[in-house]
């Protein structure tokens, strides 16, 4: 048996923190070129963010005084 202990692994592969960075570039530039046309869409992601956030959001967090354990 060894007693060498593996060498432990980077908290993020240097891949993965490059491509994130590499995507946030390109919708900075994306978002500058093209701000009119999302500020014109904006209400409309803005009224189909509360239906979303009502579909995800209702997960356990309504229980009746009575009721059993949570789950």
């Amino acid at each position: 048996m060894s007693n060498e202990s593996p060498s432990p692994r980077p908290a993020r592969p240097p891949l993965l923190i490059a491509a994130a960075m590499l995507a946030l570039i390109a919708l900075f530039y994306l978002l500058r070129e093209h701000w009119g046309h999302v500020m014109g869409v904006w209400p409309y992601l803005l009224l189909l963010a509360c239906p979303v956030m009502h579909l995800f959001h209702h997960h356990g967090g309504h229980r009746h005084h009575g009721d059993g354990p949570p789950r």
